[in-house]
């Protein structure tokens, strides 16, 4: 990708839901902000030639962003079936374009019974905690077991709750980027045709002395 606008604008063309789960807080990540977040991990030279999560990974735009930055590899990870799918098309839509130097592996899973291994970041849009209560703090706990660098969305309004538990597992908050995140009407119950909600992007970083302080 040349620029952050380049990579906005190919992300746009991604497959998105066509009838997403309410119950899973399917909310495709725009790709304006998938691109302004993966271009930043990027700046700091958190992607190329790294290991990378896409932990619910739904469409699978912030992974598929990682291996366009370079990175080795990408696991792909979600509860939904039908979303690995969509990400799988995804892929094959990303490689008839460019040619990846990593690999991917798609993983079905709920965040709770995922296998603990490492990797060196984790990207994740997750679910708010909004319809399934705690998800948010499920999917930053296991992010926190996988990864010394995670970037993770959340409503600007749970900040604190974000640096509490972070600061209980011995991560700290190195950067945060803010958004008005569009919420198109594509449930049933939506109202406005686009709402925008106030969204914060976290960067947290495991403290290197975290465990020799204790």
């Amino acid at each position: 990708m040349r620029s952050k606008k380049d990579l906005a604008v190919f992300l746009s063309k991604l497959r998105s839901f066509e009838k997403p789960s309410w119950k899973l807080e399917q909310y495709p990540t725009d790709s304006d902000i998938a691109a302004e977040i993966v271009w930043e991990a990027h700046i700091k030279n958190d992607l190329h030639g790294k290991e990378v999560v896409d932990l619910g990974c739904g469409t699978g735009i912030l992974g598929l962003g990682a291996l366009l930055a370079g990175a080795s590899k990408v696991y792909f990870v979600d509860i939904d079936n039908k979303a690995l799918s969509l990400a799988k098309k995804n892929l094959e839509f990303v490689k008839e374009y460019y040619e990846l130097e990593g690999d991917s592996s798609f993983v079905l899973s709920d965040v709770n019974n995922l296998e603990a291994f490492e990797a060196d970041v984790v990207l994740m849009n997750p679910p708010f905690g909004v319809k399934l209560e705690h998800a948010d703090k499920e999917f930053l706990e296991k992010a926190y077991e996988i990864a010394p660098i995670i970037y993770s969305f959340h409503k600007t309004e749970t900040s604190s709750f974000v640096k509490k538990i972070t600061d209980e597992y011995g991560f700290g908050i190195s950067n945060t980027y803010n958004f008005d995140f569009p919420l198109k009407k594509t449930m049933d119950y939506h109202k406005k045709k686009v709402e925008k909600i106030k969204v914060t992007c976290f960067r947290l970083q495991k403290k290197v002395n975290y465990f020799f302080s204790m």
